[in-house]
Formats: structure tokens, C-alpha cells, sequence
């Protein structure tokens, strides 16, 4: 039955394997930790840290970051050597395309606050932007689905998945997945390098955003794979380098995991709940514990243009 690992959670070689190096101590870190959330200008007001995610992805959008000898992966992340380590997804979405998703998109009612960005709820997520596909007066985005495995769910509402993919993850084996996504993508010693700097080429995240319904004929079960790029699902990508995202960095604190490749499907799609369902039945059989990210995430701010990379391109 989904729910019980199928390995001991003891034999995990990727727990713990995010990296904190304590020098050199970065500008606006009060740990020491040379990855810890920095903040992204000086007193002067000068930027700080490198290109930021989430970013306006829509078609002809370019940040003001020189990202020159940064280029982001553009093929496929398999041809790249990536593998996915994890799935986790964002209440709304933290990028931004117009015309799909946006702050005018539309959803149910419903009142959020904010977690803390470390995957330990503090009540519910902070709500980001959303589709422009609900409809009220249409059965299948009000009608309620039971669901079993995914928590705090809702039918109707706009979800951001990310697929963290990694050359250094446990690929092909029982540790693939994890949670924190960190320890998947650090797993393997070696081959992740800050000097020379190669995150860029190693590191790779997929997102695909989506409105949720209770309606069959939208069912896709292989989420836990990575973005569905079937038929005129993944036509439409924009590839960038940027950081990792959640509610703990905004435009005025930074993440230090940068710069990552990304790749971000303009489109919204619709998707059945038990689509997500499922996904989440796949996450409780993974041999590591995905509890903390059975549920959605926060959404980062949208980040301005001074803070994004200049290196947006399409598919």
C-alpha cells in the first residue's frame, strides 16, 4: 500500500548532503554558511548576488543580469546527463506569463498566509500568481475530489510543479528522489563545483504549471517523471539561469543557489486531482521520506529585472 517506504530510511546515502561551507562568509549572512539566504544589494544599493528566480517568463522578456559565460541548458536535461530528484510544487505560480498566468489570474476563494519557506508549515502557503482558465460556472473546477495522498489541495486552483534535476543524483537507483531536494541534487560527490563554476550545466529545474480539476479526461500518472511533454504540452518553454525559490527569498533577501538552468512552460494547462493524486502515492512509495513535500509550497515574489538574467530563450 502506498505510504510505507520500500528501504530503510537509515541506508539513505543522499540525507544531509546539502552543502554549507562556512567561508568565505557571504555579504548579509548572519550563519556564516556560505549557501545561506544573502541579502541581494549593498548599502550602496548595488546588486549583490547573481541572477534570481522566479522571473517573467513571456516570450521576448529579458532581465538586465550579464549572465556571459552562464548559458542555461537548452536541450533536453536527459541529453544534458540530469536525472530528476524530486517533485514539488507551489501554491500558484512564482513565474509569470502573460496571457496564461499572472496576479489577474482566478481561483477559488480562499485565504493564505505565508510558511517559511523550509517546507514546515506555519499554516497555509503564500498564494502566487494564477491561470486564467477557472471558471466557477464549469462542474469540473468546483466539484470536490476526496483526495488520499496529496494534503491541502483544491480543486480549481493554480499550482506550480518543479522538477529539481541533478548530475549528481543517485540516478537510476532507490535513492533517486528526495526530500529536501538539495540532498538529491548533491548526492554524488564530485561533480557539482563552485570553482570552476559549473551549477549552470548540472543543475536543472522544470517547471509546469497547471489549473487542477476534477475531471478524468485530463489524467496524466507519470508526474513523478518530470514535466509531461506529450503533444502540445511542452511547445511552448522559455530556458534561463536563475536561482532556486520559495518564500524565504524575496527582492530584498536572495538565494545563494545560483546560477541553476531553468526551464519554465509559458502555458497553463489544465490537469485532473487524481493526476496529483497519484503523483503524490508515487512520493510516499520513494525510498526516501517526500512527506514535507506532499502539500504546496509558498510562492516567491515575482523578482524585478535588475535581479533576473539576461539569457531568456525559447524552446
Amino acid at each position: 500500500m502506498p505510504g510505507k517506504p520500500l528501504f530503510s530510511e537509515a541506508k539513505n546515502y543522499c540525507h544531509n548532503k546539502k552543502p554549507a561551507s562556512k567561508t568565505p562568509k557571504p555579504t548579509g549572512s548572519k550563519t556564516g554558511d556560505y549557501f545561506a539566504n544573502t541579502n541581494c544589494t549593498l548599502e550602496s544599493g548595488v546588486l549583490d548576488a547573481l541572477e534570481q528566480s522566479a522571473t517573467n517568463v513571456t516570450l521576448g522578456y529579458k532581465g538586465e543580469i550579464d549572465t556571459t559565460g552562464r548559458a542555461p541548458i537548452t536541450t533536453s536535461y536527459l541529453e544534458a546527463g540530469l536525472c530528476p530528484v524530486n517533485v514539488h510544487w507551489h501554491l500558484g505560480t512564482e513565474h509569470y506569463s502573460v496571457g496564461e498566468y499572472t496576479d489577474k489570474g482566478m481561483g477559488p476563494k480562499m485565504d493564505y498566509v505565508e510558511d517559511d519557506g523550509l517546507g514546515r508549515r506555519l499554516g497555509k502557503a503564500r498564494l502566487g500568481g494564477r491561470c486564467h482558465k477557472y471558471n466557477a460556472n464549469d462542474a469540473k473546477f468546483t466539484t470536490k475530489y476526496q483526495w488520499h495522498h496529496c494534503k491541502d489541495m483544491h480543486v480549481g486552483e493554480t499550482y506550480e510543479v518543479h522538477w529539481p534535476h541533478s548530475g549528481a543524483g543517485a540516478c537510476g537507483t532507490p535513492y533517486q528522489y528526495q526530500t529536501p531536494f538539495y540532498d538529491g541534487v548533491f548526492c554524488r560527490d564530485g561533480i557539482v563545483s563552485l570553482n570552476p563554476l559549473n551549477t549552470f550545466s548540472k543543475i536543472g529545474v522544470q517547471g509546469q504549471i497547471f489549473t487542477i480539476v476534477n475531471d478524468e479526461a485530463y489524467y496524466y500518472p507519470e508526474l513523478i517523471r518530470g514535466a509531461i511533454i506529450d503533444g502540445e504540452m511542452w511547445k511552448h518553454v522559455t530556458k534561463y539561469t536563475g536561482s532556486t525559490t520559495g518564500t524565504s527569498r524575496n527582492s530584498v533577501i536572495c538565494s545563494r543557489f545560483t546560477p541553476i538552468s531553468w526551464q519554465v512552460d509559458r502555458k497553463c494547462h489544465l490537469i485532473s486531482a487524481s493526476s496529483f493524486d497519484k503523483m503524490c502515492a508515487d512520493m510516499k512509495n520513494m525510498a526516501a521520506d517526500m512527506t514535507d513535500d506532499l502539500h504546496p509550497h509558498g510562492s516567491r515574489e515575482l523578482i524585478i529585472s535588475k535581479m533576473a538574467a539576461d539569457n531568456h530563450q525559447r524552446l
